[in-house]
């Protein structure tokens, strides 16, 4: 399998970002590419990040939880 041809794969981690492997290409909403830092990218789900898309681990700091509130 060459590198373009490794899937993409995206894994919702609990109380965390979004992690997306493989060539994923991400644009803006004009449709310019945005630069991916790492081989991996972890996306924020939180809306906290000081650094977005990308995660930064403030879903940690501000207690963000994926669970069902009761």
């Amino acid at each position: 399998m060459t590198h373009d041809e490794r899937p993409v794969t995206v894994t919702a981690y609990p109380n965390g970002p979004l992690i997306v492997r493989g060539p994923a290409v991400f644009v803006d909403e004009n449709g310019e590419p945005i630069e991916q830092p790492r081989r991996s990218a972890a996306l924020c789900r939180c809306g906290a990040s000081a650094i977005k898309p990308w995660c930064d681990g403030t879903h940690k700091i501000t207690g963000f939880t994926t669970q069902p509130r009761e």
